[in-house]
């Protein structure tokens, strides 16, 4: 078994994010990767208007996908669910889906109709630059209030600008679909509440839920590694 993470919006250093829990299922054998996102300025190219969007995520996800044959569980955090969505499509290693505070959508679907409809607070959209990216002085109380501190601290330097045209572009398949799907409801979010979560989890297999903030897999690394290990 191996684990692949698919990291979620305005972020880079994939590999951070999930450090926590990537060390977790080290110790019990699971090796894990986290591919870099090109629509996050991770590939070389910068992010904007004319950068890479969502069809360039796509294929780098899948890429990594398909460079192995061993069993493999994609775990995909918020904006990860739509890339993850397109990406695992058709991969016979891919063997399950965890989608933590994450979407599936329907094939021509986009990020950008999930939601209530309102304008997030804690985003600062740039039309002239085409990028937008969270509110540095937001970041913790929306996102982070359940870590510790060192995380805390240490996650606004992994921050990116991300081309804001990934929240327009439409999916070709539903991976979900085809492939067995658990969806991870975050309890305490601040930023998906809740009540969202649980509306876009009625596509998935199941539904289980922690009660932690955003990002459970920094708060509450061995319940993730748990949920992993049962899948």
């Amino acid at each position: 078994m191996r684990v692949v993470f698919v990291h979620g919006a305005c972020v880079r250093d994939g590999s951070w994010w999930w450090h926590r829990t990537a060390e977790l299922l080290r110790e019990r054998g699971v090796p894990s990767v986290a591919p870099a996102l090109p629509s996050c300025g991770e590939a070389g190219l910068p992010a904007g208007a004319d950068g890479p969007g969502l069809s360039e995520d796509v294929a780098a996800v899948r890429q990594v996908l398909e460079d192995g044959d061993e069993p493999t569980v994609v775990v995909a955090h918020s904006y990860g669910g739509i890339i993850t969505a397109e990406a695992a499509a058709g991969i016979g290693s891919v063997r399950h889906l965890l989608l933590i505070s994450s979407y599936l959508p329907e094939v021509g679907q986009s990020l950008s109709e999930f939601g209530d409809g309102s304008p997030a607070p804690f985003l600062d959209v740039d039309p002239d630059t085409g990028t937008f990216e969270v509110r540095a002085e937001l970041l913790v109380d929306t996102f982070l209030q359940d870590c510790d501190p060192t995380v805390q601290v240490r996650a606004a330097d992994h921050l990116a600008r991300q081309s804001v045209q990934v929240t327009g572009q439409v999916v070709g398949a539903a991976a979900w679909q085809q492939v067995p799907s658990t969806y991870l409801v975050c309890a305490q979010d601040r930023g998906t509440p809740p009540r969202l979560q649980h509306e876009f989890a009625r596509r998935a297999g199941s539904v289980v839920e922690l009660d932690t903030g955003h990002h459970p897999f920094l708060s509450r690394p061995a319940a993730v590694r748990d949920l992993l290990l049962s899948l």
